[in-house]
């Protein structure tokens, strides 16, 4: 929650996105002309904040894998071939909320809800594939460890909880 505003799972019957505006056109065109459809078809999960109906940031996620042999060597040690993790495949805040330090607070949201996952389903990492290095540097600042040569970002799921505290944040 930030700004008064609880994540809510996208309903398009329900969150108006036809507005939403992040600055960059491939993220804004996902949620209006995609997250339903990826949702339907069980690929991921969007979640919202709303300003009355309004959408104004979201977030996707997502069952994911990834090879060991493809992460950094401290984060893939003593893991499977394949690590059980979730992508965040989408993360964006609209333009009018952009520079209050939101994102920060989206991203904690989207955290809050990948813990909440693990407790139900196992995963050891969560992942990103960020689009340029300005994002990739983001995600960086937030803990995120880069996998050298790409865009690709991970974190495991102990560092993640460690930022909570050892507990699961309410959601």
């Amino acid at each position: 929650m930030a700004d008064g505003l609880p994540s809510e799972r996208f309903e398009p019957e329900v969150h108006d996105a036809s507005e939403f505006t992040c600055g960059v056109n491939v993220m804004d065109a996902w949620l209006r002309d995609n997250a339903a459809d990826a949702a339907r078809r069980r690929t991921s999960t969007t979640w919202v904040w709303a300003d009355d109906s309004r959408v104004v940031a979201y977030y996707s996620l997502s069952g994911h894998k990834v090879a060991r042999g493809e992460v950094p060597r401290d984060i893939g040690r003593g893991g499977p071939q394949e690590i059980p993790a979730v992508l965040i495949g989408k993360l964006a805040l609209d333009q009018s909320r952009q520079g209050q330090g939101l994102g920060g607070l989206l991203l904690a949201d989207a955290l809050t809800r990948f813990l909440a996952a693990t407790q139900i389903v196992a995963a050891r990492l969560v992942v990103v594939d960020a689009l340029d290095d300005d994002v990739a540097r983001y995600y960086e600042h937030y803990g995120f460890d880069r996998v050298p040569g790409s865009l690709r970002l991970v974190r495991r799921v102990s560092s993640i909880e460690a930022d909570f505290g050892g507990t699961l944040p309410g959601l």
